[in-house]
C-alpha cells in the first residue's frame, strides 16, 4: 500500500473571507459589538512598543483563522485610539498594560486574558468562548467525524479524516492516535508505529498515544503467541501453575479477540501467585486496559474483577 498519511505535508488553506482584521475606534461598534451578535469576537488590545503582543498576535491569528469564521478577531492599537480605550477602562476594562484580550458575545463582554499566553492556552480560551455561544472548533467537529468513521468500520475513511486533523494540528495527540489507530486497522502496523515514533515528545506518554502503542505491540506479541496456542494449554494442563504459560496464552487469546477469556486467564494467574514475577499478571492486564481503552466493557468489567481480589 502507497503511503497514506504524510505528517509533514501540510493542511490545505480553507476559503472565505479573512476574520482577522485591524480596527479603530470608528469601526469598534461594526466590527465587535454588532458583529459579535453573530460570532464571538476578539479585540487584541496592542501597542507597537509592546514586545509580548509580537509574540501574542501571530497565536492569535493563527489560532482564528483555524476556527474557519467561528470567531473574529480585531486588533487594536492602544495608542492610535486612546479615546476608545479611555472609554473602555471607564467600563473597568484593564486596558493599561498590553497585551490584554478582550472576548464579546452577544454586544457583552464574555471573557478576557492578559499577556503572551502560549498556544495551547489561546486554544483553550477560544474554545471555551466558543462553547459559551454554542458552538465549537472545526477540529472538534472533523475529530467527532472521524471517531464515527472508525466505529462504523470505515478505517480508510477514518484514517482520510484523522490525517487531514493531524495535519492541521501536528500536536492534536487524538488524531495522531486516530491515524495510527486506523493504519493499524488497515494492516499497515509499521506506518503505524511510524507515526508514533514522530509525535512530539511532550506527546509521549500522553493516553491515546500510549494506548494506541500497547495495542501495537499486544498485536506484535499476540501473532508470536497464537502460534503456539496448544503449547501454553499443553503446558497448563501438566502444571496448572505454570505461570508464564497461562500469561502468554491470554496474549494469545487477546489476539484472537477473546478479551473476555484473556482477561480470566490472567486472573486465575493472579489468584494463584499475585506476586509472582513481579506481579507480572496485574501488569498485563493493565496493558490489555491500556490498549482496549479504558471505557471498553472488558476493561471496565476486568477492572471490577481485580478490584474484587485486590481488597477483598
Amino acid at each position: 500500500m502507497d503511503v497514506i498519511f504524510d505528517p509533514n505535508r501540510q493542511a490545505a488553506p480553507t476559503g472565505g473571507p479573512d476574520p482577522v482584521k485591524d480596527g479603530d475606534q470608528k469601526t469598534f461598534m461594526q466590527d465587535v459589538i454588532n458583529a459579535s451578535r453573530e460570532v464571538p469576537v476578539l479585540v487584541d488590545f496592542w501597542a507597537t512598543w509592546c514586545g509580548p503582543c509580537k509574540q501574542l498576535t501571530p497565536t492569535l491569528e493563527k489560532v482564528v483563522r483555524a476556527a474557519q469564521g467561528r470567531v473574529r478577531l480585531v486588533k487594536i492599537d492602544i495608542d492610535q485610539n486612546r479615546a476608545l480605550v479611555q472609554q473602555l477602562s471607564q467600563m473597568g476594562l484593564p486596558l493599561q498594560s498590553v497585551p490584554t484580550v478582550v472576548a464579546f458575545w452577544q454586544g457583552q463582554i464574555a471573557d478576557l486574558f492578559q499577556g503572551a499566553l502560549p498556544e495551547g492556552e489561546v486554544k483553550k480560551f477560544i474554545e471555551q468562548l466558543l462553547k459559551t455561544a454554542g458552538g465549537q472548533m472545526p477540529a472538534a467537529d472533523l475529530l467527532a467525524e472521524a471517531k464515527a468513521a472508525a466505529e462504523e468500520g470505515d478505517h480508510q475513511g477514518a484514517l482520510e479524516l484523522f490525517g487531514a486533523l493531524a495535519q492541521a494540528e501536528p500536536e492534536n495527540a487524538e488524531a495522531l492516535a486516530g491515524v495510527a489507530r486506523s493504519l493499524m486497522a488497515l494492516g499497515e502496523e509499521e506506518q503505524a508505529l511510524a507515526v508514533l515514533g514522530n509525535v512530539p515528545a511532550k506527546l509521549h506518554d500522553h493516553a491515546e498515544i500510549a494506548s494506541v502503542r500497547s495495542a501495537l505491540e499486544l498485536a506484535a506479541e499476540g501473532r508470536r503467541a497464537r502460534e503456539k496456542f496448544g503449547e501454553f494449554e499443553a503446558r497448563l494442563a501438566a502444571d496448572p501453575n505454570d505461570h508464564q504459560a497461562r500469561i502468554d496464552l491470554a496474549v494469545a487469546l487477546n489476539a484472537a479477540d477473546e478479551r473476555e477469556k484473556a482477561v480470566d486467564a490472567l486472573l486465575e494467574a493472579f489468584k494463584r501467585d499475585r506476586a509472582w514475577n513481579e506481579e507480572a499478571a496485574r501488569k498485563q492486564l493493565l496493558k490489555f486496559f491500556e490498549a482496549w481503552g479504558f471505557s471498553d466493557p472488558a476493561s471496565v468489567a476486568g477492572r471490577r474483577k481485580l478490584s474484587s481480589l485486590l481488597f477483598r
